[in-house]
């Protein structure tokens, strides 16, 4: 009973139940607790760019050879194309064999969204992505100090203070993340009591036809793509079961970013490939939000009875292949890159955006799970490439998970 208590995947569980329930009874009161959700998301997200920083550069200069940097940076580019070109495919075909959009009828237009949304579209550019990316500005800035850095004479003392500061940063990290809880039962409240689950009803063959393809995706992709090394896909699953949660009420992948970078070095994974690519991953290795624009382009297609001809699925395809590397580092993304996509190919109305506003949220949490998931792999996968990955580490890691919640309880005592 003393475990249970202490448990912090169980607070986060019981927090979502609570906040789910709340927003259903007391949508009034649960559309106040958005504040709780956002507050937390804004302090994790303080967290991440000196961990990024700083687990970059000290890995950097813990490499004998630079060339390994270029090497991990252009295998993981390589890597996160390959696997989100993949879940495009597959979003594509499976939209297309169980046709979500048939029998949906059209939606009245908001002209204020609708607008806001084409005007994003219209404006996004790759140096605007670089702009508004702080994650990717410092992973540059992070690259460049390393690299310098290892090739500075002396370099002991600097590096010595660099440990020092990542020690506590991870410190604070977990203290933080003793008030999950009360993030994901804000960011879960909130959801509810503002869309309401009855919003749900007339998408609900898309809600469930993008959570069984992101499902598939995890358990057959992903799980092929650990497999080829012999890791368990189930055992990493619950090894991060409590960073899972808390993206699940939040809807942020960001709010388990931190956590998991420090949990995949804890599992085996060097530190210079988990800095190299979890924060470059969250950028350009969006699983989840692949497969939603995909599906949701063929879902509008369908709703408006619009026949796509093979070449207009392959500029579907080209497009999505390309602005959906940049969705993250773009405000309101998923509308904006749909956006342009609809734009681009200019033969389903934009109008058929303001059918997808009520559910997004929900859909959100998806993608951010699965965007997640695939960034976890994609390091471990990348880190066994390059025999950077240390299975004892592993096999302790998944088999003492209620070790390293117990540490994360009590983050002062176990530095």
């Amino acid at each position: 009973m003393k475990k249970l208590v202490t448990n912090l995947t169980f607070w986060v569980l019981t927090a979502i139940t609570a906040g789910a329930l709340l927003g259903h009874f007391a949508p009034d009161v649960a559309i106040k607790m958005e504040v709780l959700g956002k507050t937390f998301i804004s302090v994790v997200k303080l967290f991440i760019n000196p961990i990024i920083f700083l687990t970059i550069t000290l890995g950097i200069v813990g490499m004998s050879d630079l060339k390994k940097v270029g090497r991990v940076g252009g295998k993981a580019l390589l890597y996160f194309e390959i696997v989100t070109t993949v879940a495009l495919f597959i979003g594509i075909v499976v939209a297309n064999i169980i046709q979500p959009g048939a029998g949906v009828s059209t939606p009245a237009a908001n002209e204020a969204d609708l607008s806001k949304y084409a005007k994003g579209a219209a404006e996004f550019s790759w140096l605007n992505f670089f702009l508004d990316n702080v994650t990717i500005q410092v992973l540059l800035i992070a690259l460049v100090f390393g690299v310098v850095l290892n090739r500075v004479t002396g370099k002991e003392r600097i590096v010595g203070y660099l440990s020092l500061a990542s020690k506590w940063v991870f410190k604070g990290l977990h203290l933080v993340m003793l008030f999950a809880p009360i993030g994901a039962f804000g960011g879960m409240a909130y959801t509810i009591g503002k869309y309401g689950i009855a919003t749900l009803i007339p998408l609900a063959k898309l809600m469930l036809t993008v959570y069984i393809t992101m499902g598939l995706f995890v358990f057959v992709v992903l799980y092929s793509i650990l497999r080829m090394y012999r890791v368990s896909l189930l055992k990493f699953l619950r090894y991060i079961r409590e960073e899972l949660l808390i993206v699940l009420g939040t809807s942020s992948s960001e709010a388990g970013l931190p956590s998991l970078m420090e949990k995949l070095e804890r599992a085996g994974c060097s530190k210079s490939v988990v800095g190299l690519v979890v924060p470059a991953g969250y950028s350009f290795n969006l699983d989840g939000t692949t497969i939603y624009l995909s599906m949701a382009t063929i879902f509008l297609a369908q709703v408006y009875g619009v026949e796509l001809s093979f070449s207009q699925v392959l500029t579907i395809i080209g497009i999505l292949m390309v602005t959906s590397k940049g969705a993250a580092g773009v405000t309101g993304s998923g509308f904006i890159v749909l956006a342009s996509t609809l734009q681009a190919i200019q033969v389903i109305p934009l109008e058929g955006l303001a059918l997808l506003l009520g559910v997004d949220r929900f859909m959100s949490e998806a993608r951010s799970i699965t965007n997640f998931i695939g960034n976890g792999v994609a390091t471990i996968w990348l880190a066994n490439n390059e025999r950077e990955f240390d299975r004892t580490k592993m096999e302790q890691a998944f088999s003492n998970v209620a070790v390293f919640e117990d540490i994360r309880q009590n983050p002062i005592e176990n530095p």
